[in-house]
């Protein structure tokens, strides 16, 4: 109908950070979904691999309750958000984000609440785009330097990589920070 607005028109407003003053990892991704924003949940969309992946390192299973999945990460030491902060989108997929609308989080700020980070994971390319371009900018000396990486998406839409190759690409960057996973 011609004149209604679309989720396009709307600034969208991602999720709140998950973390703990102890939190030794910082996994971001791009922007929340379109079902993670209606349930207010990370990674809601069922064939997400991020819980599977999560839930190796948690011992939490990806069908546990919300709340308990976001108490692991938190006693395990990792802090959860996303770079972009607000943006126009149609639809899920980072591609259909207008670049000139993205507003970043503020990571800064993150960081310092955070002293313990030592490493920044990236879930996808567009979350690793963004981070280089809108944020690394924004951080003091210390913050640039944290080691990132640039890990193949959770999402469903990545499917070109299987999850076996996703869960080696994530288990490698946890290692290091989390021990045996």
């Amino acid at each position: 109908m011609p004149g209604t607005p679309t989720l396009a028109d709307d600034l969208l407003q991602g999720l709140a950070p998950v973390a703990g003053p102890d939190a030794r990892v910082l996994i971001l991704g791009s922007m929340p979904g379109v079902r993670s924003l209606d349930e207010a949940r990370y990674y809601a969309h069922p064939r997400n691999a991020f819980w599977t992946i999560l839930g190796a390192w948690t011992g939490v299973a990806p069908e546990a309750a919300y709340a308990e999945r976001i108490d692991a990460l938190r006693a395990h030491g990792i802090a959860l958000w996303d770079v972009i902060g607000r943006c126009r989108r149609s639809g899920s997929l980072d591609s259909r984000i207008d670049p000139a609308s993205i507003e970043a989080n503020d990571l800064a700020g993150l960081l310092l609440a955070c002293p313990r980070i030592e490493r920044v994971l990236l879930n996808g390319g567009r979350a690793a785009q963004d981070y280089q371009r809108r944020v690394l900018p924004t951080l003091d000396a210390a913050a640039r330097a944290l080691p990132r990486f640039r890990l193949p998406s959770t999402s469903p839409a990545h499917a070109s990589v299987s999850l076996a190759a996703k869960r080696s690409a994530w288990d490698e960057a946890l290692r290091p920070v989390l021990g045996a996973g």
